[in-house]
């Protein structure tokens, strides 16, 4: 996979998840995800389809979090899992219609056993303390970051509390793809909020 620079996770977006991802297609932001931690399936799964009508044909690449079942039914063009989801070599083999895998790693170690994992890219963070998780994962700092990015194999795409004043930071310190997300999600005027990270 190509160096993709900003990857934008949305969640909780307060325009909506359609209209989030519609700036995001204006913006050209080459990778979104939709993250719905604690909704039903039956939210995500129309949620999830009416931003694969929005991504679809176009450059931006469309994932779902966490499940490669959703992911699969409405045609997103890949999905990202956790530590504690399926394992990327499950997904390849139950879901070969994924293209992308993510994976998210939080220390060196993790980073290590991804390197011989079929992913895609893998998650680095959280970088900073960051509220949209419920039980944290320890922070980062940007020199662990740094470490961890120039130890994959992959693409490593940096996350967590990352917005338009430390991203500066972030790149410094070996970053070459980030995430965003309430930096976008909870502007009223998310395209004007990209046009400032892409």
């Amino acid at each position: 996979m190509k160096r993709f620079g900003l990857y934008l996770v949305m969640t909780n977006p307060v325009v909506g998840y359609a209209k989030c991802a519609e700036a995001a297609v204006k913006a050209g932001v080459k990778i979104i995800q939709l993250r719905m931690k604690k909704a039903s399936r039956e939210d995500i799964l129309r949620e999830a389809r009416e931003v694969r009508k929005v991504t679809k044909g176009t450059d931006t690449v469309f994932i779902v979090n966490d499940d490669p079942f959703i992911a699969a039914e409405v045609e997103a063009d890949g999905v990202h899992v956790g530590q504690g989801d399926m394992s990327p070599r499950e997904v390849r083999s139950l879901f070969p219609q994924l293209s992308i895998v993510g994976l998210s790693t939080h220390n060196l170690s993790q980073v290590a056993a991804a390197n011989d994992e079929d992913v895609d890219y893998i998650g680095v963070g959280p970088v900073y303390a960051t509220p949209t998780k419920e039980i944290p994962d320890p922070t980062l700092g940007l020199e662990t970051m740094g470490n961890m990015i120039r130890l994959s194999r992959h693409q490593a795409v940096a996350i967590g509390g990352i917005n338009k004043s430390n991203l500066p930071a972030v790149r410094q310190a070996g970053a070459e793809n980030f995430a965003v997300v309430r930096a976008v999600c909870q502007s009223s005027d998310p395209y004007k909020e990209l046009l400032f990270l892409v």
